[in-house]
């Protein structure tokens, strides 16, 4: 390990992030250990003296992208320190780095000391591969995303003890682990210091909050809600089997917690859920949408579905579509299903081929699309609370409601991070919801 107090003043680094909410926030600390010696922050298509890509490898799709992102980053400056990071370094470590002009792949745990092993920036003669065996991911890293959204993520869990059939995580991330209940606030609180007004809260299985401190998620949330100066706290993806009726209720009365709930299903079909491993039936997620329907009526419900799983039958995916259309749901995250290497779904039999994986996804698109305009025109009318974005696009800005609709107004930049009341007027042809401001 190199000397950690080494100065890079005048020296430049450019981060880029693929993947999850969960990547976005460790990418912020990651360039925030940079700052801290001496390195200047530039967008990623500047040149720079390092490059940092924090990858993904949820499906085949992201380890190719994250391929042509490290490539890039090697075109743009030869000469650079390329160093790649995430879950496609842990998962294949000798794969990336078999990447032209990469200096640099580290694991898990290593990716959160990258000042450590900079040394005095040159390139490597061969790249260095630095991973922690899975077995020995213990430690975990806090993290909160800053520097270019209205809202922060605030990591408050890591890894997960699930091993889904066709999932690569639990390998990538080691065992579900968090910081305890109090740091997590003090997490918060240098959040809401830095101004932001609504924290959005990430993890691989953020429900499973506490396993390692013998605390809970919903006394986590409960302590959430007393940060001073926190407008908004929103909830991450959260496991239906670990949404407790508990959870629901303080959502229902809380001013804090926001009424958005995203419930990942992967598969409307009960035989499809147990090939996956998965720790609910349809039965169980019925009366979870259903008791959020009961008492937070107005609550924006997303959900992760995936097409085309090893097994999945015609009968079986006709199952799945018709239970989501059953659903009161609002919108669908719809995924074409990857092989990936050393998970149990490859020796599931029955094979969809690729392009009827993906007709099946469009059709979950389709319904999405149905989904969202159906729950978007149900709260035409209504007055709401809205945050306004940083963002500008084409002399427009946005924003989201309480329950997470998507609002369009032309750009002032006295709104930007500001709360104010709208009320919903109409859907605009590119889907968003024109409004008029409250007095």
């Amino acid at each position: 390990m190199q000397d950690s107090k080494m100065n890079y003043k005048g020296k430049k680094a450019a981060f880029y992030t693929l993947g999850c909410k969960l990547n976005f926030s460790e990418t912020s600390t990651i360039a925030g250990s940079f700052k801290e010696v001496g390195f200047e922050r530039v967008e990623f298509d500047e040149k720079a003296d390092v490059y940092v890509i924090n990858t993904c490898s949820v499906t085949n799709q992201g380890d190719k992208a994250s391929r042509n992102i490290v490539r890039k980053a090697v075109k743009q400056n030869p000469d650079a320190m390329v160093i790649v990071v995430g879950c496609y370094s842990q998962l294949k470590p000798d794969e990336v780095g078999h990447i032209e002009g990469v200096d640099m792949v580290l694991g898990t745990q290593e990716k959160f000391h990258i000042p450590h092993y900079l040394g005095d920036l040159q390139k490597r003669e061969t790249t260095e591969i630095r991973t922690t065996r899975l077995a020995d991911i213990k430690s975990y890293h806090k993290a909160f995303s800053w520097g270019d959204r209205t809202r922060s993520f605030l990591k408050v869990q890591d890894g997960c003890d699930y091993y889904c059939s066709f999932c690569t995580i639990p390998y990538a991330r080691g065992r579900s682990r968090n910081d305890n209940i109090v740091n997590t606030v003090k997490e918060a609180q240098k959040s809401v210091h830095k101004g932001y007004k609504e924290i959005i809260l990430t993890g691989v299985n953020i429900g499973d909050f506490g396993k390692s401190t013998g605390e809970n998620f919903l006394d986590l949330l409960k302590a959430l809600e007393q940060v001073e100066g926190l407008e908004r706290l929103r909830l991450g993806s959260i496991e239906p089997n670990l949404l407790k009726d508990e959870i629901i209720e303080l959502v229902s009365k809380s001013k804090v917690i926001m009424p958005h709930f995203h419930l990942p299903l992967q598969s409307g079909s009960d035989e499809i859920l147990s090939l996956m491993k998965r720790k609910y039936s349809t039965d169980l997620y019925r009366k979870r949408v259903e008791r959020i329907r009961e008492i937070v009526p107005h609550a924006f419900i997303g959900v992760d579905v995936i097409a085309g799983t090893n097994g999945e039958t015609e009968k079986y995916f006709q199952e799945s579509f018709d239970f989501l259309n059953s659903l009161e749901i609002s919108q669908l995250h719809a995924f074409t299903y990857s092989e990936r290497s050393g998970t149990q779904a490859l020796k599931i039999p029955w094979k969809v081929d690729v392009e009827e994986r993906k007709n099946r996804t469009q059709k979950y698109i389709n319904l999405s699309e149905k989904k969202l305009r159906a729950f978007y025109e149900k709260h035409i009318g209504s007055s709401q609370s809205a945050l306004f974005e940083a963002q500008k696009s084409q002399d427009k800005m946005h924003g989201f409601t309480e329950n997470y609709i998507k609002i369009e107004v032309p750009y002032q930049e006295e709104l930007v991070n500001k709360l104010g009341s709208v009320k919903l007027k109409s859907i605009l042809p590119n889907g968003n919801v024109a409004v008029d401001f409250n007095a």
